[in-house]
C-alpha cells in the first residue's frame, strides 16, 4: 500500500504523485510516540523544574554549608554561564540582520507599532500594580516589620532621580562600544569643599561623577546594532557582503542555542534545587510579607492570562494560548533563571520553529523587548512602591499615583534583564516620590520568588509582540498582492488582444510570417508566465 502510494507517473517529461488510497491510521502507540518525540525537550523542561523541587527539599534536611551549597548550585550556575554568553552574538548579529533585512519604511512602520505595544502595556501593568496595591494594602499590618526581625542587608541607593534618567540616555550612546560589551555607565556622588576654609565657612557639595559598573550595556549595543543594519542596507550592493555574514553568523549562533537547550533541563533541576537549598526562614517571609507576594503574583496571573492574551486576540483574531502552548520551554527557562535576557535564545528559536513566525521580524523585535518591554516589572515595582508607603504610614496623593506610574514605564525600559535588576528601578520610583529607600532589603528577601512570574510575563509580552506584528506584516503583504494581482490581469487582457489582432492582420498577407509571429506570440506568453512565476515565489 505504501509503495502504491509513493509511486509516481510521469506526464509530459513532469513527475506527477498518484493520488494515494485510505490514508494507513496511525496506531495509538504510533501517536503517544510521535507526540512524544515532538514535545520531549518542553516535558524534560518541565520534569527538571519538579525534579529540583524534589530534590531541594531532599537535600535542605542535610543541612550543607555555604561551600556545599555552592557545589550543589554549580551544574545550575553553568547554565546561566551559557545563555548569557550566547546574548551578546545572538542581539548584535540577530538586530544586524534583521534591521538590514527589512527595507526603511517597513523597519518605521514596525518599530512604531513594537514602541506603541510596549509602552501600552506597560501602562497598563503599571496600572494593575498600583490598583491591587490599594485594594489588597500588602504594607498596612506590617508596620512593627523591620529588616533586623528578618536578618536582612540594608539597600543603599543614594541615586537622584534625575541622574537616574541621565544614566539612561547616556547608556544609550556608549563611549566605547567593546567596553559596552561588559560595562555599563552609572552616577556616582563625590563631596566637594566650596567656600573659604579661613574664616569657617566652608560647606561640601554633592557632585555627580561618571563611573563604570560591571554588566552588559545591552541598550547601547541593540541601538547601536539596529542603526548599523539600517546603514548597511542604505549601502546597497556594497553592503551585501557584511551583512551575508551576519546573517551566517545569526543562524550559527542559532544552532549553538538548540545545543544549549538540551542541557536546560539539567540546569534548572540545580537551579531550583539550590535556591530551596539556600532558603532560610521562608515560614516568617511569608507571614511577614505573604500579602505582598499575593498581589505580585496576582497581577502577574491578570496580566499574563488576561490582558496580554486579550490584546493579541483583540489584534489577530487569533487564539492566544494556542501561541502560548509553543512557548512552554522559554517560560520554564525564564521562570528558573529569571532573566529575560537568557531567556532569549531559547524564546527566538520557539517562536520560529514553533510558531512560524517571520525570523526578521523575530530576530528585530525580541532583542528589542529583551531590552525595553519590562511588564512583569512594572507590576511588582508599583506594587513595592504603594507598599513602602503604606509600611512607613504615608498617604498617597493623585500626583504621587500618577509619579509612580509614568515613573514605573520609563524606568523599566532601563532595567537589567537579570536576576533582582527591577529593585534598583524600585529606588528610582522611590526617590520620585520622595520616600525612603531603606526598606528595600524586604524587597530583596522575597524577590526570589516574585521574580520568577516577573520574568514569565516580560518574557510572554515580548513573544505576543512578536505575534502581533508577524500578523500585521502578513496582513500588509496580502493587501500588496491584491492590489497587484488586479492590474497584472489587466496588463496580461491587453497583451492578449494586441496578439490576436496581429495574427489575424498577418494571416491575410502570409502564412510564413503568421507562423513565425505565432511562435513569437507563444515564446512571449511563456516569457509572461515565468514573470508570473517568479513574482509569486517572492
Amino acid at each position: 500500500m505504501a509503495l502504491m502510494e509513493e509511486k509516481k507517473s510521469e506526464l509530459n517529461g513532469h513527475a506527477v504523485s498518484v493520488a494515494p488510497s485510505k490514508p494507513t491510521k496511525k496506531t495509538p502507540k504510533e501517536k503517544l510516540l510521535m507526540f512524544l518525540s515532538r514535545n520531549l525537550l518542553v516535558i524534560l523542561t518541565v520534569s527538571g523544574v519538579l525534579v529540583g523541587v524534589g530534590l531541594g527539599m531532599i537535600v535542605r534536611r542535610a543541612e550543607l554549608t555555604r561551600a556545599q551549597m555552592t557545589y550543589f548550585a554549580f551544574p545550575g550556575e553553568m547554565l546561566l554561564r551559557m545563555l548569557k554568553m550566547i546574548i551578546l552574538p545572538l542581539v548584535v548579529c540577530s538586530l544586524v540582520s534583521g534591521a538590514a533585512s527589512l527595507d526603511t519604511r517597513s523597519l518605521g512602520k514596525l518599530g512604531g507599532i513594537a514602541v506603541t505595544y510596549f509602552l501600552v502595556t506597560t501602562l497598563i501593568a503599571s496600572a494593575i500594580g498600583v490598583a491591587l496595591a490599594f485594594i489588597i494594602k500588602p504594607g498596612v499590618g506590617a508596620g512593627a516589620l523591620n529588616t533586623n526581625d528578618l536578618s536582612l542587608e540594608s539597600v543603599s541607593t543614594n541615586k537622584e532621580t534625575a541622574d537616574s534618567f541621565l544614566d539612561l540616555a547616556r547608556n544609550l550612546f556608549p563611549s566605547n562600544l567593546v567596553a559596552a560589551a561588559f560595562r555599563s555607565y552609572a552616577t556616582d556622588y563625590k563631596m566637594i569643599a566650596v567656600g573659604n576654609s579661613t574664616n569657617g565657612t566652608l560647606n561640601y557639595q554633592k557632585v555627580p561623577v561618571g563611573t563604570d559598573t560591571d554588566g552588559m550595556n545591552i541598550l547601547g549595543l541593540v541601538l547601536f546594532a539596529m542603526v548599523f543594519g539600517v546603514a548597511l542596507r542604505k549601502l546597497g550592493a556594497e553592503g551585501e557582503e557584511l551583512i551575508r555574514f551576519f546573517n551566517a553568523f545569526n543562524e550559527a549562533t542559532m544552532v549553538l542555542v538548540s545545543w544549549i537547550m538540551w542541557y536546560v533541563p539539567v540546569g534548572i533541576m540545580f537551579l531550583v534545587g539550590s535556591k530551596i537549598v539556600e532558603m532560610e526562614d521562608v515560614v516568617l517571609l511569608v507571614t511577614s510579607l505573604g500579602k505582598y507576594i499575593f498581589a505580585s503574583i496576582l497581577g502577574h496571573i491578570i496580566h499574563g492570562g488576561i490582558i496580554l492574551p486579550l490584546i493579541y486576540f483583540g489584534l489577530t483574531r487569533k487564539n492566544p494560548f494556542s501561541f502560548l502552548s509553543g512557548l512552554i520551554t522559554p517560560f520554564t527557562t525564564a521562570f528558573a533563571t529569571c532573566s529575560s535576557s537568557a531567556t532569549l535564545p531559547s524564546m527566538m528559536k520557539c517562536v520560529e520553529e514553533n510558531n512560524g513566525v517571520d525570523k526578521r521580524i523575530s530576530r528585530f523585535i525580541l532583542p528589542i523587548g529583551a531590552t525595553v518591554n519590562m511588564d512583569g516589572a512594572a507590576i511588582f515595582q508599583c506594587i513595592a512602591a504603594v507598599f513602602i508607603a503604606q509600611l512607613n504610614n504615608v498617604e498617597l496623593n493623585a500626583g504621587q499615583i500618577f509619579t509612580i506610574l509614568v515613573t514605573a514605564t520609563a524606568s523599566s525600559v532601563g532595567a537589567a534583564g537579570i536576576p533582582a535588576g527591577g529593585i534598583i528601578t524600585i529606588a528610582i520610583i522611590l526617590e520620585a516620590i520622595g520616600l525612603p529607600t531603606n526598606d528595600l532589603s524586604l524587597m530583596l528577601a522575597v524577590d526570589w520568588i516574585v521574580d520568577r512570574t516577573t520574568t514569565v510575563v516580560n518574557v510572554e509580552g515580548d513573544a505576543l509582540g512578536a505575534g502581533i506584528l508577524h500578523h500585521i506584516n502578513e496582513k500588509e503583504l496580502k493587501k500588496q498582492k491584491q492590489l497587484r494581482e488586479p492590474q497584472e490581469d489587466q496588463e496580461l487582457k491587453e497583451v492578449k488582444v494586441e496578439a490576436v489582432a496581429n495574427v489575424q492582420a498577418e494571416e491575410e498577407t502570409s502564412p510564413l510570417v503568421t507562423h513565425q509571429k505565432q511562435g513569437d506570440d507563444s515564446s512571449s506568453r511563456d516569457t509572461v508566465d515565468d514573470k508570473e512565476g517568479v513574482e509569486s515565489v517572492l
